[in-house]
């Protein structure tokens, strides 16, 4: 399907919202994404219909149930290069309500991007790793064999190299700069949950960090995230903090 038939399913606000919603990288049923659009679960069922037809969801069924994912990390790429370039014209919608504005905050600060680390969290996250030298950007970025190493002290082992890269940049829609995807971000955002590290809010996309995990990313990586929330996009005015390294 071409860029114009994407644009086309994208362009539904029902659509685009279940394509947000996904980004968790979790399975939803059809019901979930309903609830989460605030539309009839028919009418929820016709939309997944059509993103599953253009290629942009999956789907599997298990009992009675029917799930439906982001079909790959190449859709959950263009998903949040869309959100990105929707923040950055001012055409996202406004925040309106209290409680609104915690969501906001709590996604800009730390949240999965399909299956790795994204908001204020990824970003600083990818910025400590180049600090430390496990990453270098001389020819595209790539883990560096330091870096490989770390990530076996911590237990992290990544998988055979295959068609995904094992470290890309993923534009950030909320920072406007880039955090780590790839084979080695996705193990890495498996690992903070799988240890503790990081874990869900309630049934979203936001995650926050543990006092276990504060512990951990300042001893692993001297990433210091004690007052770093306070100063995270959508909280206020200020420009977001960089990370500290040792």
């Amino acid at each position: 399907m071409g860029l114009a038939a994407w644009a086309g399913l994208l362009a539904d606000r029902t659509r685009a919202s279940f394509c947000l919603a996904l980004l968790d990288g979790r399975a939803w049923t059809v019901g979930e994404l309903a609830r989460h659009a605030g539309v009839a679960v028919s009418t929820a069922s016709e939309h997944a219909d059509r993103l599953v037809a253009g290629g942009l969801l999956a789907q599997r069924r298990q009992g009675r149930h029917r799930y439906l994912q982001l079909a790959g990390p190449s859709v959950a790429a263009l998903i949040e290069s869309v959100a990105a370039a929707q923040t950055s014209t001012g055409t996202g919608t406004p925040v309106t309500t209290l409680a609104a504005a915690h969501r906001r905050r709590n996604v800009a600060f730390a949240r999965t991007c399909y299956d790795h680390l994204a908001g204020y969290l990824g970003v600083a996250l990818a910025d400590a790793m180049g600090g430390n030298g496990f990453v270098t950007r001389t020819h595209g970025i790539a883990l560096t064999s330091r870096g490989v190493a770390w990530l076996g002290s911590i237990g992290v082992f990544l998988e055979k190299p295959g068609r995904r890269p094992v470290l890309r940049e993923c534009l950030d829609w909320t920072e406007r700069r880039s955090h780590l995807a790839g084979t080695a971000g996705a193990a890495i955002c498996r690992h903070a949950f799988d240890a503790g590290w990081v874990v869900r809010i309630g049934s979203g996309r936001a995650v926050k960090v543990t006092p276990m995990g504060v512990r951990a990313f300042e001893d692993q990586l001297g990433l210091v995230i004690g007052s770093a929330e306070r100063d995270a996009p959508g909280a206020a005015p200020a420009t977001p903090a960089g990370a500290r390294h040792r």
